[in-house]
């Protein structure tokens, strides 16, 4: 487990289509969908942080008291206002971080073993991102280097870090998930991932 990375895990989101459901406390193994995705994220990193923003108050109280968690108060503002939140958060404390590892907690399937792989190609000092490969596009889970930091920072829409990867497309290693993939967006996928 190293330090030289810090892990921030998207879950400010109102899951608006999860019904009355709160995606991230949805059970999943032994835990929920945000503690699982904190077990994962812990495996590549003891820096684990976690961003909050809808129903804020009872999630808080599911997560160990190790890991970090930011409040984004304008989290009906998308993803990039997060990750701009999360980062700008986490570089004020820690100034030595080499990457940061963006990830969500609706992608169960891409367990420890994935995120080592992309930290293990991250650690080689080659590329300033290390992104997963959705067929023709790249996003999260992704490893940004620290000369990207002040780029995510500025972020604050909802195409999360998708211009970021774009601009810097020739210098990222992609990561397949070999299946992997799956995001959880209703609650029909939910339902079909836990009956299989």
């Amino acid at each position: 487990m190293s330090n030289s990375i810090a892990t921030l895990i998207l879950a400010a989101g109102a899951s608006t289509r999860m019904k009355d459901k709160i995606k991230q406390l949805l059970p999943w193994e032994d835990s929920t969908l945000l503690g699982h995705t904190i077990k994962q994220a812990k495996a590549v990193s003891n820096l684990c942080y976690v961003v909050l923003g809808a129903n804020s108050e009872i999630i808080q109280k599911t997560i160990p008291t190790d890991v970090k968690t930011i409040q984004n108060p304008d989290w009906a503002n998308g993803m990039g206002h997060s990750i701009a939140t999360g980062v700008s958060h986490i570089t004020n404390r820690k100034k030595e971080l080499k990457g940061i590892l963006i990830l969500l907690i609706d992608q169960p399937l891409l367990d420890a073993t994935f995120l080592m792989k992309m930290k293990n190609i991250f650690d080689s000092g080659a590329h300033r991102i290390v992104a997963t490969s959705y067929g023709e596009r790249l996003g999260v889970p992704a490893i940004f280097d620290k000369s990207l930091f002040s780029q995510l920072q500025e972020l604050n829409q909802d195409h999360g870090a998708k211009a970021i990867i774009m601009k810097n497309k020739n210098y990222i290693a992609k990561v397949e998930p070999l299946g992997r993939e799956i995001d959880i967006d209703t609650l029909e996928k939910y339902n079909q991932l836990i009956e299989n």
